[in-house]
């Protein structure tokens, strides 16, 4: 007995015969209509000894396994499981093209004040600007030193009786007497020697009457002074100079000298040209 089957269902399946007569009519043979109804009654569950005799026959009647049927229809898809582990990294893509660029959003506020950067290059000159208006005329200033001369003396020596003596190389001139003098900015210290008190430029002039052929020159504060080099080299004329002379420091002191080197001792002459003593001077003005 099979488990798909139940011992009552001949029993409660029956064939019924019908007889459809035609009313008024006489009767006649028709035919018959058999009307097979199958009524099941549902079979109580198996127990016990029953039910393995029931798995046992099922199992007794399977057949062999017949051909597998065409694949159905794609059912409907599961749910999504979980997301896996995240996997390795993958070898970085081409760089895609350039996005276009966006919508430019409104300026943001202004951020604190950065660090004032390394000071730059200079740059180019600019071009030069116009010439701009005069300005108003500033006030006066203190009024200078008076122009012209500032200072001045005379010294002088009259043969004979001065410079009675011939006059060695590097030895000086004497003029022992005074001429006009201005001031105490320019005095005597000897008969050989004078005294510069400012700091300024003087204009220096001399002239002397020698027998030889000799040079004369000025001297400040002991050191020759090269420019001012005059002489002559033969005759009796006058040794005549003229100079500028520049002082840096005050009190200096200045002469006339027969320059040292020189082999000549240089006698000045008497009585020059005549009966009378002839003159020898020394002028010194301070200009500046």
């Amino acid at each position: 007995m099979s488990l798909l089957s139940c011992p009552d269902i001949k029993k409660r399946c029956k064939k019924k015969t019908k007889i459809v007569c035609h009313p008024k009519r006489k009767t006649k043979k028709r035919c018959f209509r058999v009307i097979r109804k199958i009524i099941c009654k549902k079979c109580p569950p198996l127990k016990g000894r029953q039910l393995l005799r029931g798995l046992a026959g099922a199992i007794a009647e399977v057949g062999p396994q017949g051909v597998a049927g065409a694949l159905g229809p794609q059912g409907i898809a599961g749910l999504v499981g979980a997301i896996g582990a995240l996997g390795p990294q993958g070898i970085a893509g081409a760089l895609g093209p350039q996005g276009a660029a966006g919508i430019v959003e409104a300026i943001g506020a202004l951020g604190p004040q950065g660090i004032a950067g390394a000071l730059g290059p200079q740059g180019i000159a600019g071009l030069a600007g116009a010439i701009g208006a005069a300005g108003l005329a500033g006030p006066a200033g203190p009024a200078g030193p008076a122009g012209g001369v500032l200072g001045f003396a005379d010294f002088f020596a009259l043969m004979p009786p001065n410079n009675a003596a011939t006059v060695a190389p590097n030895t000086d001139v004497s003029f022992p007497q005074d001429g006009p003098i201005s001031g105490t900015a320019i005095t005597r210290i000897n008969a050989s020697t004078f005294n510069l008190a400012a700091i300024g430029t003087y204009q220096v002039l001399f002239q002397v009457n020698v027998n030889e052929a000799g040079q004369l020159m000025l001297t400040l504060n002991g050191a020759d002074l090269a420019y001012t080099v005059v002489g002559r080299a033969t005759g009796t004329s006058q040794i005549v100079g003229m100079a500028l002379v520049q002082t840096t420091v005050i009190n200096s002191v200045l002469t006339v000298r027969n320059p040292a080197g020189n082999s000549t001792a240089l006698t000045i002459t008497p009585l020059a040209g005549g009966t009378r003593p002839d003159s020898a001077h020394l002028v010194i003005m301070q200009i500046a």
